[in-house]
């Protein structure tokens, strides 16, 4: 068996912000990490910290990018076991979005969408929770709603929390 972690965050950006709104929930974006130290997050995000209208596959870490400039960044992080097949498929997955990251864009239509009640899937586009959501039906972890919010996520059976404050400030040590 192997883990991946399920990262629930809410950095106070405009996005952000407007997400917050119409879900009425805390946190505003997802993503998924395959190690611990979570020095391996990847989501659907801003491409650049202080640019946030280009968007794509992002490669984030805890100590840079959006997390860097955002230090207040508020999170709840997840912990699931997994079989090693399914860790490998994820990890395939991740591996080939990421070979062919510039193919894909970022789904602010499909986002804004959703907030109206409306699925609108585009090919190669999507926003956080899509992308998570893809990675976990994909590799038969688990399914998730078709118009899928960060807040779904932690609906997942088997879930275990393992922190839960202020990003920048995890420490597996001290979990």
């Amino acid at each position: 068996m192997k883990k991946i972690y399920i990262i629930l965050t809410y950095t106070g950006t405009i996005l952000s912000k407007i997400v917050k709104v119409y879900t009425r929930k805390e946190y505003s974006h997802v993503s998924i990490s395959l190690d611990e130290d979570l020095t391996k997050m990847y989501s659907f995000g801003r491409l650049y910290p202080y640019n946030p209208f280009l968007g794509g596959f992002v490669h984030e870490g805890l100590d840079r990018g959006t997390f860097k400039r955002f230090k207040k960044t508020k999170t709840k992080i997840y912990s699931l076991e997994i079989s090693e097949e399914k860790y490998d498929k994820i990890e395939e997955i991740i591996q080939s979005v990421q070979s062919k990251k510039n193919a894909y864009k970022f789904n602010l239509i499909g986002l804004l969408a959703i907030s109206l009640g409306v699925k609108i899937k585009r090919e190669k586009c999507f926003y956080c929770a899509e992308f998570v959501k893809y990675l976990l039906e994909q590799s038969e972890v688990v399914e998730l709603p078709d118009m899928v919010k960060p807040e779904d996520f932690e609906k997942v059976n088997g879930l275990s929390e393992v922190y839960r404050g202020i990003l920048k400030e995890y420490n597996t040590n001290n979990n």
